[in-house]
């Protein structure tokens, strides 16, 4: 009889856990991945852009 009174007092704890696991993915860790990948795109362009020079046609 413990192992079902253990499940049932477990069920809203775990459930309670899915969800502040899914906000915290949703909220902070996947925006905070997108603006870390957009930002290490632009400063790998701009430190290219300082070594090759800016884009479009060479000037004569």
């Amino acid at each position: 009889m413990s192992a079902a009174s253990d499940d049932t007092h477990e069920r809203p704890r775990r459930k309670r856990m899915e969800i502040f696991a899914f906000l915290f993915l949703t909220a902070i860790l996947m925006p905070a991945l997108a603006v870390a990948t957009v930002g290490t795109y632009g400063l790998t362009v701009w430190i290219y852009q300082m070594a090759a020079g800016p884009p479009g046609p060479p000037s004569h």
